[in-house]
């Protein structure tokens, strides 16, 4: 992945980094935090700004688009909820993989998954992958729009899908596939000088990523690779 720039397709593939001995993003040498960026105001950040936001998105260009290739594999369609929970101050819901599993185990990431061939849009794959993973039912979810799709280094082309969601829902993660559940403040993630860029160079293979990392009351929780990426992708259509 590029972080400042979409990275044109690369036709070897390369070692997934989580595949690396003791690889750890967190050790990865924080080369520049864009704290030069606005951040995008409270007043846009309200459910009716983010309804007129999608009804009429403005002209804007994604940042982070398309992962250098780490998996001779059909490309999948995907779909990831970007849940923004109503709070009092609105909050975005986030995943921790659980370490089994076979792809981004571990990792912080959106409720959502694999298309069925059942699913009419990808919101629909959204909608059911997140009432699959968390227990979320689509009653109480609000979609407004998607965002352009990101191809990971694993061949998955994912729709992130946003979404506002009532305050009242009740969540029961899947205890497969989530191993904690979580909130982070939605004006921190439209924050850029939250968003820190990384480099890793390997035999000859540059890699850049950005991170959010994030403290609760509880963890620090590392968010970075392709959910920071779309993340971002966010922050740039909400400044526009």
């Amino acid at each position: 992945m590029n972080a400042s720039s979409p990275t044109p397709a690369v036709s070897s593939v390369v070692a997934p980094l989580s595949s690396l001995p003791d690889f750890d993003p967190r050790l990865v040498p924080v080369v520049g935090v864009d704290t030069h960026l606005p951040a995008v105001p409270l007043a846009a950040q309200t459910p009716e700004a983010l309804r007129a936001r999608f009804a009429h998105p403005p002209l804007w260009e994604p940042e982070v688009l398309l992962e250098k290739k780490f998996m001779n594999r059909e490309p999948a369609h995907a779909s990831v909820l970007l849940a923004i929970m109503l709070r009092e101050q609105p909050t975005v819901l986030l995943t921790e993989r659980t370490a089994h599993l076979s792809t981004h185990s571990g990792q912080v990431a959106f409720p959502g998954g694999r298309a069925d061939p059942g699913d009419a849009t990808p919101a629909d794959t959204a909608l059911r992958e997140a009432q699959e993973e968390v227990g979320l039912a689509p009653e109480f979810v609000e979609v407004l729009g998607t965002l352009p799709t990101y191809v990971t280094g694993s061949s998955f082309i994912i729709t992130p899908v946003v979404a506002l969601v009532r305050p009242d829902c009740v969540l029961q993660p899947n205890p497969y596939e989530v191993a904690d559940l979580f909130e982070v403040p939605l004006a921190f993630l439209l924050d850029p000088a939250n968003h820190r860029r990384h480099v890793f160079d390997l035999d000859g293979v540059h890699r850049e990523w950005f991170s959010m990392p994030y403290q609760d009351t509880r963890k620090n929780h590392f968010i970075w690779g392709a959910t920071a990426g779309m993340l971002r992708n966010f922050y740039r259509f909400m400044q526009a």
